[in-house]
């Protein structure tokens, strides 16, 4: 049995722990399906023991972090919580007389969200490129020079270290766990059992380009954006974007921009590249990708995702197309 701990403390966000114990406690079940053991065990550990109450109100049983520094532990992973719930934390020296111990003694260990700053604090993230809630992203790097931190992916595996960005993410990154562990193919049931819209890879972003525009309160282009993720394939010019929203040219491209924060040829560009990235990821040529998104031919492609990216698609899709 692979043993997973999640450090949690008073305050601490439920989700940051529950989504990865459903990732792994799925995995389980799937294995069991096919007459299989079951790979993980889910330990829950605080500084004291005893129950330990999150920020939603609903309590965990937990074990002392002394007790489970004796034991050994595969995976361990720390929670996050909003920063009211992490000063008291960072300022409990019991957490460094122990925390440390344990993520000696793991194959692997990391956090979700803003459980990166306890980390940090601790000194076990100099050196390292990491990934936490967006939120968190400016404190986290002015506190801490020795870290890098990437705010755009959704997360970051640097050696040992895994580290996740905000909430949901941390089941992204559990489902990358369990396909490095077992298989692609457990994580992709795991995912489906979930029911979960996709399995997200780390490079993706926190904001997809329909989130981002979303979250500009009442977008009035929500519909429009939703149908051009749907048809990235077709015609996506600004003169038939305005057309389809009832729009003058110059009224639709200053009002995109005031509800998006991308001119409409850019977002375009971006929900292209971004589905780009999926499909490459599925091991797809080039020239399909590049037909599929609307950026045929195949060099238009290349050259566009090479100058978002910096790198080649065809590089690309070697590095990942395993995901």
């Amino acid at each position: 049995m692979h043993r997973v701990a999640f450090v949690v403390y008073p305050g601490f966000e439920l989700l940051d722990m529950s989504g990865p114990v459903s990732v792994f406690t799925s995995a389980n079940r799937a294995l069991g399906l096919s007459e299989k053991p079951a790979f993980y065990a889910i330990d829950l550990v605080s500084v004291s023991g005893g129950p330990v109450t999150s920020s939603s109100g609903i309590a965990v049983h937990t074990q002392s972090l002394e007790d489970r520094a004796h034991e050994a532990v595969d995976t361990l992973l720390v929670a996050g919580a909003e920063s009211e719930n992490l000063l008291p934390i960072l300022a409990d020296p019991a957490w460094a007389a122990w925390l440390p111990k344990l993520t000696g003694k793991a194959r692997r260990f990391g956090s979700v969200c803003s459980g990166a700053i306890i980390l940090a604090r601790l000194g076990l993230l100099d050196g390292h490129r990491v990934a936490t809630h967006w939120d968190a992203c400016t404190p986290l790097a002015a506190a801490f020079p020795p870290v890098s931190v990437d705010p755009d992916s959704l997360y970051v595996v640097d050696g040992r270290l895994w580290t996740s960005a905000g909430v949901t993410t941390g089941i992204d990154m559990a489902l990358a766990m369990v396909a490095q562990d077992l298989s692609a193919d457990i994580a992709g049931e795991v995912a489906k059992r979930l029911v979960l819209y996709a399995r997200r890879p780390g490079y993706q972003s926190q904001f997809s380009p329909l989130l981002q525009a979303q979250v500009k309160a009442d977008s009035p282009f929500a519909d429009l954006i939703a149908w051009i993720l749907a048809n990235l394939a077709a015609p996506l010019e600004v003169p038939a974007l305005a057309d389809r929203a009832g729009l003058s040219e110059r009224t639709f491209h200053r009002r995109f921009v005031a509800a998006t924060g991308e001119t409409p040829a850019r977002f375009v560009e971006t929900a292209r590249l971004d589905a780009a990235r999926m499909l490459l990821c599925r091991g797809i040529s080039l020239k399909s990708v590049a037909a599929e998104v609307g950026l045929s031919p195949a060099a238009r492609f290349s050259e566009a995702f090479e100058r978002r990216f910096g790198i080649a698609p065809r590089l690309f899709r070697e590095m990942h197309a395993a995901f």
